[in-house]
């Protein structure tokens, strides 16, 4: 008789969404959590980062108020009430979390999970430690910050973004190593907050998984906004000196420095795999991620593993929706594999990015015949009245069946309006269609409208 049918290492968007579907479903279950409920997504990532991001958008908007005929003469910021926001929000969302379990009865079993056999785990808290059988256990262990043997943390001069979002003293000056989507959006709220940034990105461009015209068109818009960006940049090392960093970088085969109060790793995360029990049931790992198949299971039948601990995509949305498919698989609901082509990524900088599908260089390698719409958001009047007209929408779509393989927006409220363009890409509703579709005026969804025009030559504002 085991004492769960699903045990839970992990709660964050992947732990405890399928730990309340496996609920739903009549499966007695349990969470193991060693620190916050909500995990890092919701208590040191996605969820504070936006509330940060929110009060630098309002704070920008007081700079520029004049323009819209509203005159504030004498403003200023309070970073130490913005840090404590955002872990008011976060503290508010992982109560809810821990609301939502009690509702589903899910027992909440605090300490750190490691798995003895393959229905045994142990939970190791400071005053004891208890072990749990289960029939199923799913590994939701995440990821933590990447360090390399030059580039290493020491929470005062050289962090990582937990301790951007727990600093109440705002640095002078940062330097941000990597120009993913983390590093663009604390890029973007620092200098919001007239910190001098330089961001450091190895490869040609940041952001280097999206299409490479948004890509180039962020840098342009953050360049902008007086962000210094090297990119085909490699840093050598770090010094630390009279209580500043010297980073010292290679560019071009050229050496030189920069001098910063702070620098901010953000150059990517690796699975937490250490001491949770793998290898004593020889648990497959491929490339420092968990192997699994389309149901997330491992190469032991009744453990799984789903979010970043398994791998790319390292998205929360997605960690939820592979939660769901393994909690179904479990109850034997044979739930349809997840199409990672049509699960949506979005970078919360100014202007916002999002994408769905594929980018326009691998839609030529997959597809022989592609067609492209693009549109800029200076052709939509809503974009012009709230005085957001940078940026555009790209729709790739493959030329014979009309189906859309590719949607990248940059520009405002990019991030929500790529959930239609997932609609339909997901739907398979095809590009022809979708120009037809009637779309509110005035809504900057119009220029989700006008590219599908485009694609056939038939927008109507450009």
């Amino acid at each position: 008789m085991f004492d769960y049918d699903v045990i839970i290492i992990g709660s964050g968007p992947g732990g405890y969404v399928a730990a309340i579907k496996s609920a739903q479903l009549g499966l007695k279950t349990a969470v193991i959590e060693q620190a916050e409920v909500g995990g890092i997504c919701l208590n040191w990532g996605c969820i504070p980062t936006k509330a940060l991001l929110k009060s630098a958008d309002v704070y920008n908007d007081v700079k520029k108020s004049k323009k819209f005929g509203i005159n504030i003469d004498d403003y200023n910021f309070d970073y130490p009430k913005v840090i404590k926001r955002s872990r008011q929000v976060s503290q508010r969302l992982s109560k809810g979390v821990n609301f939502l379990f009690k509702k589903n009865k899910i027992d909440v079993l605090s300490g750190f999970g490691k798995i003895l056999d393959k229905n045994t785990v142990a939970i190791n808290s400071e005053e004891k430690t208890i072990n749990k059988t289960s029939k199923n256990i799913i590994i939701a262990t995440g990821a933590h910050t990447k360090q390399f043997p030059n580039l290493k943390l020491d929470d005062e001069i050289i962090i990582g973004s937990k301790n951007a979002l727990s600093n109440e003293k705002k640095p002078d000056s940062i330097v941000i190593i990597g120009g993913g989507a983390i590093g663009v959006e604390f890029a973007h709220f620092f200098n919001s907050f007239e910190t001098k940034v330089t961001i450091i990105e190895m490869l040609p461009n940041i952001l280097p998984l999206e299409d490479e015209e948004i890509s180039i068109e962020l840098e342009r818009n953050l360049k902008r906004s007086k962000i210094k960006i090297l990119t085909d940049t490699k840093v050598d090392k770090i010094e630390k000196i009279d209580g500043k960093a010297k980073v010292i970088y290679n560019k071009n085969e050229q050496v030189d420095e920069i001098i910063a109060d702070k620098v901010l790793l953000a150059v990517g995360v690796e699975a937490n795999l250490k001491n949770i029990g793998l290898e004593e049931l020889d648990i497959e790992i491929e490339n420092n991620w968990i192997k699994v198949n389309e149901n997330y299971q491992t190469n032991v039948e009744n453990i799984f593993a789903i979010g970043d601990v398994k791998g790319a995509p390292l998205l929360a949305h997605s960690a939820s929706a592979e939660g769901i498919i393994a909690v179904e698989y479990i109850a034997g609901k044979n739930p349809k594999p997840l199409n990672y082509e049509n699960i949506p990524a979005c970078t919360f900088s100014h202007p916002q990015v999002a994408s769905i599908g594929l980018t326009e260089k691998l839609a030529n390698k997959k597809y022989k015949n592609i067609k492209i719409g693009k549109v800029p958001f200076r052709a939509i009047g809503k974009s012009i009245a709230i005085d957001e007209s940078n940026g555009f929408v790209k729709i790739i779509i493959d030329a014979d069946s009309k189906k859309i393989i590719g949607a990248h927006i940059i520009g405002p409220d990019a991030a929500e309006l790529i959930s239609g363009l997932g609609i339909a890409k997901s739907t398979e509703i095809t590009a022809d269609n979708l120009a037809k579709t009637i779309f509110a005026h005035p809504t900057l969804s119009e220029a989700i409208k006008e590219t599908a025009e485009d694609v056939f030559g038939e927008a109507i504002h450009i």
